[in-house]
């Protein structure tokens, strides 16, 4: 079965990269260099890129940008990389650039860049430090996204709360959260406040809101660092409260995230930690629907950690092996000038990962909350996926452990010092790969060290 699996794998990536072979190989499109772009969007998001790329082509007389939507993208990228037949540009995700950047997949941009004058100071700062591993410059932003507390206004009121006032402190969370929580007949929940498990996405990084990291920056995982496991008992605080058989139960009910059955929009959950992109479902799922968003509330005693989110981007880059890497920058240049990048933030009713937005791009903005979001990217507590090539069993390592906490099987000491012994040793394996990797590049270098 793996095999069938991995072949009818290979059958789809040779059918992407044929077709893309047939535009690649097209040295114009009237006249015009034809760069090729793989992206990962569909429905209203790929139709703001394609907006955007459309000015970019109406922009100038040179370059012709064909857009190609692909499903799995980074997996095709590796293979297309690797069979020396890449698109000129990629659409990626910030938390696993690094991955590509180690394994040589992309190339850097810090000569193109500074040719064209593109700086940190250009953009937020957490945006373009998304964009660079290793003291090099990877990529550039295309749309970006950070978390707030979304509430619902009309449960707030009903509850006796005031519907312009969200908690700001996890003690006024808990306090909120009992007063929008209504039981069923049958001792289970119509309605719950709050609750850390919904919707889910998150559930690795909750000790980054009370101050830990999961990496240490250098060598060293923090998956059992006393912040984290402070963060794993508050989780627990939550489910003791109201308990495992009740939560299953009560779960079972949600439906889909896009669907009038997702637990916040149906109104079966108050508050819930969500993304600037919440509200594009809220306008088309529950366009009646009163909400608000603010920052999630801070440890109490620790004002210090107001303003604490996460932040995520999508990134432009150029892989190794393009045909046309000097026209691809080109596009990627315009896509992040002010007009480029607000036409596609406009379009996907995002933020600017620039640091200068146009009056007339917050005026007309379709979401209320837009500047709540932008000055959250802004906070010194923004925090970012650690750069680590094993993240994603990383993440899974914790949201296993954070399952455990939430049905009682664990303690949070436990369940995190479980999650330490594995992927610490698995950690010093993958570093101790990459700097081999590195020192067998080094002797490779013309005039490298002997």
């Amino acid at each position: 079965m793996r095999y069938l699996a991995a072949l009818a794998a290979c059958i789809c990536v040779l059918v992407v990269l044929r077709f893309s072979m047939k535009i690649a190989t097209k040295e114009e499109h009237e006249g015009k260099i034809v760069v090729t772009y793989w992206e990962k969007w569909t429905g209203f998001e790929g139709d703001a890129m394609r907006d955007a790329v459309k000015a970019f082509n109406e922009s100038q007389d040179r370059i012709y940008c064909e857009l190609l939507t692909i499903s799995q993208i980074d997996q095709k990228l590796l293979l297309a990389t690797s069979g020396g037949n890449p698109p000129d540009i990629a659409g990626l995700w910030s938390f696993n650039l690094n991955v590509f950047a180690d394994n040589g997949s992309i190339i850097p941009l810090d000569d193109y860049c500074k040719k064209a004058g593109i700086t940190r100071e250009d953009y937020i700062p957490c945006y373009y430090d998304m964009c660079v591993h290793r003291g090099k410059v990877w990529a550039l932003p295309s749309t970006p996204a950070s978390l707030a507390l979304h509430w619902n206004k009309k449960m707030f009121r009903e509850a006796g709360l005031d519907p312009e006032r969200p908690p700001k402190t996890m003690s006024e969370l808990w306090e909120y959260a009992q007063k929008l929580t209504i039981k069923s007949d049958d001792g289970g929940f119509k309605q719950i406040g709050y609750m850390p498990a919904e919707p889910g996405w998150y559930n690795w990084g909750w000790g980054c809101w009370f101050g830990g990291r999961l990496w240490d920056g250098v060598d060293k995982l923090t998956a059992n660092s006393p912040e984290n496991v402070e963060a794993f008992e508050w989780v627990k605080s939550y489910a003791d409260e109201y308990g495992k058989d009740n939560l299953v139960t009560f779960r079972s009910g949600f439906g889909s995230f896009n669907s009038p059955q997702n637990a916040f929009m149906a109104g079966k959950v108050a508050m819930v930690l969500q993304g600037v992109w919440m509200h594009n479902f809220i306008k088309n799922i529950a366009p009646d629907m009163e909400w608000g968003a603010a920052p999630f509330p801070y440890p109490d005693g620790h004002p210090e950690l107001a303003n604490t989110t996460l932040v995520e981007e999508d990134l432009l880059a150029i892989p190794r092996h393009a045909k046309h890497p000097d026209e691809a920058f080109e596009v990627i240049k315009f896509l992040n000038s002010q007009r480029g990048m607000e036409l596609l933030c406009q379009g996907q009713r995002k933020h600017s990962p620039l640091a200068e937005m146009s009056e007339r791009f917050l005026r007309d903005h379709e979401n209320p909350a837009i500047e709540v979001f932008i000055d959250l990217a802004k906070s010194p507590n923004a925090f970012k996926s650690p750069p680590l090539g094993i993240l994603l069993e990383y993440r899974q390592e914790m949201q296993v452990a954070f399952d455990q906490v939430w049905l009682g099987l664990k303690t949070p000491q436990e369940a995190l010092d479980r999650v330490q012994n594995r992927m610490q040793p698995k950690f010093e394996r993958t570093k101790m790969r990459l700097e081999m990797r590195r020192e067998r590049e080094l002797f490779a270098e013309p005039g490298g060290a002997r």
